[in-house]
């Protein structure tokens, strides 16, 4: 392995054992065995090295939805959704450097690249769900998207794992997928 990959795959594993605060180009170094100044023979600087790891979490993260289970669009979707907050709740590190716009450079090829690979894949499962009455797809996808993140979020600082009502997860992002998707059986009020 050369030096640039294995700066990229140790500054993977501090931020999976540290966290972001601890992603330091000097921090990198020294764990990876080589001098202070070489990230930077390598890199134009942390944000460049950063964005090299955020685009490993979005190749990860768009390989999980390679392995949707055959079904429904709905299905499909469902577990597309599943499997990003898994991913946030079992990489937080990870999730939250992929979204740090302030850490890593969003114009980076790559890195611009993967994360608009995970999003229109997103994109094209919402559409193939139908029933957005007459909303564009990729708006209700947008919308989705950020809703997964606040779930996510939220259960990873304990703002939900501390509810009165305890919910789990799961039956948090349950009820928000049915809040988004068209489920004819679902009574929307009185009225109905």
């Amino acid at each position: 392995m050369g030096t640039r990959q294995r700066l990229i795959t140790t500054a993977s594993e501090l931020l999976a054992e540290e966290g972001v605060g601890a992603v330091t180009l000097r921090g990198i170094a020294k764990a990876a065995g080589v001098s202070h100044g070489a990230p930077l023979r390598h890199f134009s600087g942390r944000a460049e090295l950063l964005s090299a790891v955020a685009t490993l979490g979005f190749t990860e993260l768009l390989g999980h939805r390679a392995h949707l289970p055959d079904g429904s669009p709905r299905e499909r979707l469902t577990a597309a959704c599943h499997a990003h907050v898994d991913f946030a709740l079992r990489r937080p590190a990870m999730f939250e450097l992929m979204f740090r716009r302030d850490l890593i450079d969003p114009e980076d090829p790559a890195l611009a690249a993967a994360s608009s690979a995970v999003f229109d894949e997103f994109a094209a499962l919402v559409a193939a769900v139908g029933g957005h009455g007459g909303t564009d797809p990729r708006l209700v996808a947008a919308s989705l998207w950020a809703a997964l993140h606040g779930l996510a979020q939220l259960w990873l600082w304990g703002g939900l794992a501390g509810a009165s009502f305890a919910p789990s997860p799961e039956a948090a992002l349950a009820v928000t997928l049915d809040a988004y998707l068209d489920t004819p059986t679902r009574s929307t009020g009185p009225n109905t």
